[in-house]
């Protein structure tokens, strides 16, 4: 199995960096197997490329554009794929479009690709998630949990001693 857990966002602007927070969060309270990788992205595109190529599936957290509430989190997979690209509602969307669009062309697109999609509440400058954004950063967790577990993988908690948050 190869899977890639990814956070993509920018730290500087409150819940628009709700990837990045999710994917260090994840990292710091569980312990993946072997052939699970978690990547703060942060805002990078085509430099992802060679990282993402010939994945088993690709598990991508973002914050998204929608009308729901702000701190929902939506999980885009299969068919849905296609719709998410043809609207724009991440703003990093176009970057994974192209970096996809390329990996097919050079036959290494990953088998499944599934984005867990978070609406920010507030995108001004700063570098903490708004109370909305830290909430769905938590049911995002709880997303990514679950496909991995649909996928046979059960990572292991991570002690509180071990990462310094007891």
């Amino acid at each position: 199995m190869n899977v890639l857990i990814l956070g993509l966002g920018n730290l500087l602007l409150r819940d628009e960096g709700v990837g990045v927070h999710a994917v260090n969060a994840l990292g710091r309270r569980f312990e993946m197997p072997e052939g699970v990788e978690i990547l703060d992205g942060g805002t990078s595109g085509m430099d992802l490329l060679d990282t993402l190529a010939g994945r088993d599936h690709l598990i991508v957290c973002d914050a998204i554009r929608s009308d729901e509430r702000p701190g929902s989190v939506h999980r885009i997979d299969g068919e849905s794929i296609a719709a998410f690209f043809a609207t724009r509602i991440s703003p990093h969307q176009l970057g994974l479009s192209e970096v996809l669009a390329n990996l097919e062309l050079l036959g290494e697109r990953p088998k499944r690709v599934t984005i867990i999609g978070v609406v920010p509440a507030d995108l001004s400058l700063g570098t903490e998630l708004s109370a909305a954004g830290r909430a769905g950063m938590e049911e995002s967790l709880e997303f990514i949990l679950e496909d991995l577990a649909v996928l046979g993988v059960h990572p292991s908690s991570q002690s509180l001693a071990a990462t310094g948050t007891g």
